[in-house]
Formats: structure tokens, sequence, C-alpha cells
């Protein structure tokens, strides 16, 4: 009988790390770089790629479960530039991607590479963290973009569904150090760096952007497969939200961080369809991303039909 109870109470074990496991949010890759620096010990950077790896992908940072196959796809590329004992100047190229109903397609929903990343770190140390309370600037920093990530990829799927998530993000911005003097990514007087990002996202007049993320996936990129005209239509519709926000403030740094992840995709999905939209599209994206307005025209070439 005994035997019988703890071959149960093993199962119930299993069975429950399985399930905390699964519960988890993210599937991202992690990777440290250290080859701008010469003859530097590659250990510390190895354990620092598994630090991260397993503080991202372990992390519980919700209270929602989900599946394997609902986990959000990202990565995060830590290139070490210069060090100083246990301190570190790096950048960190972020990407994180949505896959698109009915296709085998991942679409890109945000490209940024953060030029500021300075951390303390010692080897084997553990990456304690609490959204609420600074702690360090390396989980502070890696947490901010945790909950930028599960912000964008929760409003693609239902309006405003990132609300909690931008929240959190903003409250990290608000505790980390503000060094006066210094730009070190948390500046409230920077407009290039974490904190421009988030106050742009949670700024009540620059709300098209959000919307823009719902009808462009949601409404357009998922009914591609289905109904590619009228996908076609319904993203017009959602870069139309850009210009909003563009004729009102040109400057804002979230609006061309999106204009930057989504431009090679707007022209590939303009490539092909009705003319009239095609030329719609193209005339707005020519107005809120002027630089690029040749390869607007250039999209037009193709016939289409």
């Amino acid at each position: 009988m005994k035997s019988v109870i703890a071959t149960l109470l093993i199962a119930l074990s299993f069975l429950l790390s399985f399930g905390t496991l699964q519960a988890q949010e993210l599937q991202c890759d992690v990777r440290v770089n250290s080859n701008k620096l010469q003859g530097s010990d590659k250990t510390i950077y190895q354990n620092l790629q598994t630090s991260l790896y397993e503080f991202i992908n372990s992390t519980k940072f919700t209270d929602i479960n989900f599946r394997q196959n609902e986990k959000i796809e990202c990565s995060m590329l830590v290139d070490v530039t210069s060090r100083e004992g246990n301190y570190f100047s790096a950048e960190i190229n972020l990407a994180l991607r949505r896959p698109v109903y009915k296709s085998n397609y991942n679409t890109p929903m945000f490209n940024y590479i953060d030029r500021k990343f300075y951390f303390e770190y010692t080897d084997g140390q553990t990456l304690d963290f609490n959204p609420n309370t600074y702690i360090s600037n390396i989980t502070s920093t890696i947490g901010f973009y945790v909950y930028l990530f599960l912000g964008l990829d929760f409003d693609s799927f239902s309006p405003n569904g990132g609300d909690p998530f931008f929240a959190i993000a903003e409250t990290i911005a608000h505790t980390a150090p503000q060094d006066p003097g210094t730009e070190n990514g948390w500046s409230t007087t920077g407009r290039q760096n974490r904190y421009a990002i988030i106050s742009d996202i949670n700024n009540p007049s620059n709300q098209p952007l959000r919307q823009f993320i719902y009808d462009y996936h949601r409404q357009g990129l998922d009914l591609m497969a289905e109904k590619p005209d009228q996908a076609r239509e319904f993203i017009l519709n959602a870069i139309a939200q850009l210009q909003a926000v563009y004729d009102r403030n040109p400057m804002c740094y979230f609006l061309q961080l999106l204009i930057e992840s989504k431009r090679d995709e707007i022209i590939q999905v303009y490539s092909q369809g009705d003319t009239k939209i095609r030329t719609e599209a193209a005339n707005i994206m020519k107005t809120i991303d002027p630089s690029q307005a040749s390869r607007y025209d250039e999209m037009l070439q193709n016939k289409g039909r």
C-alpha cells in the first residue's frame, strides 16, 4: 500500500511540476555575445547567458497559465561592449514575434536595439526581481522588456488587452534610479529610451497606436489566409491610425518603432492586391515614413491587380 501511495505522490509531483513549466509565459531565445572584448574570460558570459535564460523562461510574470503552444516567442541578444570588474556596458537586440492565424508565418511585432544597458553582475549571482522594487538594473531592464512584450502580445489579441502589463512596465521605469546628467535608459528627460517608450504607450493621446496593434494583427493579418482583400482593407484602416498620431506628434518615439518594425511587412502586404487600396496605403506610409518613400513607390511598381 505504501508503495502505491509513494508512486501516486511521485506522479502527482511530476504533474504539478509539468503544469508549472507549462504555465510560464515566454519562449525566449537568449544569447550573450562578448566578441567585442579582447582576452576576456568567456566563462562569466556563458554563466550570464544561462542565468538570463533561466530568469526569463522560468520566472512566472503573470497569474495566467499558458499552454506550450501559446507561449510568446521572442529573443534577446545581449552584446557586451565593455567591462570593468563586475560592471558591464552592453546593447540588447530585442525581437518579439506573433503567429498569424492559419499560417506558418510569424509577424515581427517589436524589433529594437537598446544601446544603454549598464549593469553589475557577479559570476553565479541569483537574479532577483520584484516589479515594485528596484533590486538591480539587470533584472529591472529585462523585466521591463518582458512586460512590454506581454503588453504588445495581449494588445494584438484584444483591444487594450495589454493594459495591466504596460502598467507594470511603467512602474518598473518609475522605480529605476534616475542619475542626474546621465542617460542610462531610464531618464525621464530623454526621448529615445525605455521611459519614453512606455510613456508613449500609456499616453491617452496615443490611443490610436494601441488600436493599430489590435486592428493590424487581429482584424488584418489573421484574416489574410482566408480573405486577403478584406484583410488589406483592415490593415489600411489600421495604418491610418498611425497617421492620426503622426499628424499630431511626428516625433512620437513608439510610433517610430512601430513603423520600423512593420515597414518591410507592410511593403510585402501591399505588393499585391487592389491598386486603389495599395496606392492609399503607399500614400499614408510615405507621409509617416518619408525617408523610405522610394521603397513605397517601388512597392506600387509591382502590377498587383
